[in-house]
């Protein structure tokens, strides 16, 4: 006897870097465009520091006050305003170093699949971000296919966390298992989000093995949105 389909999910939701689009080149990129920016503005922290040095004492930053793990954009900041005051240079201009920061980092490349894929998927579902990360979607020219989008930073609690997937349901008006989540990272979005009641979904664009196998099991497997499309459609018809 043929099982009766389920109902389309009411809302796919996504987190961003590494799910939509690589981030650690542009990272990369938007390091060295800060860092030129430094040279030329700020040219006593370009002379005391390297990339490398100034990444060095974020991370040790980090490690004496973890709770900058939820907004590295506060703590990018917050080694500057030390790396400047350190090097005896005005902290008054970080702000100027941080927008042109920002602007390098917000210039991310969606996978070929992420635009069609997005519309795909509206034309059934409402569609959601959640993020730990500071993307700005309305910089990079995505937030109009989201209708929410909860970010980290912002709401105070990270991934993997239940409360911030919540949070997105919440403001959606929707049960969790009602829901999808798309996301790369099996701890923060596969495990967070099945812990917060939703199904989910692990974005495996590069083909890596489940190292959390035995701890961790996604609901589906798949390298791109037209593989999560077709596994949509092979659950709901």
């Amino acid at each position: 006897m043929i099982q009766p389909r389920r109902p389309w999910p009411k809302a796919v939701l996504f987190d961003l870097d590494d799910t939509l689009w690589p981030i650690a080149p542009v990272i990369i990129e938007a390091e060295q465009v800060l860092f030129a920016w430094l040279r030329e503005h700020a040219p006593l922290v370009a002379q005391h520091f390297t990339i490398d040095t100034l990444r060095h004492a974020r991370l040790e930053l980090l490690a004496r006050k973890p709770e900058f793990q939820l907004d590295l954009g506060a703590l990018r900041r917050a080694g500057l305003i030390a790396a400047f005051e350190q090097a005896g240079e005005d902290a008054a201009k970080v702000e100027l170093a941080m927008t042109e920061f920002f602007a390098a980092r917000n210039a991310v490349i969606p996978f070929d699949d992420v635009l069609p894929g997005l519309l795909r998927l509206k034309n059934r579902v409402r569609l959601a971000s959640v993020t730990n990360g500071n993307a700005d979607l309305q910089t990079i020219g995505l937030a109009r296919h989201f209708e929410v989008s909860v970010a980290a930073p912002g709401f105070g609690v990270a991934k993997p966390h239940a409360a911030i997937f919540l949070e997105a349901c919440r403001q959606l008006a929707i049960d969790p298992s009602e829901a999808v989540y798309v996301g790369d990272d099996l701890r923060l979005d596969v495990y967070g989000a099945q812990r917060a009641g939703m199904r989910a979904v692990w974005m495996n664009r590069s083909a890596q093995p489940n190292h959390l196998a035995g701890e961790v099991r996604p609901d589906a497997e798949v390298n791109s949105l037209d593989g999560l499309f077709d596994w949509l459609k092979r659950q709901h018809g």
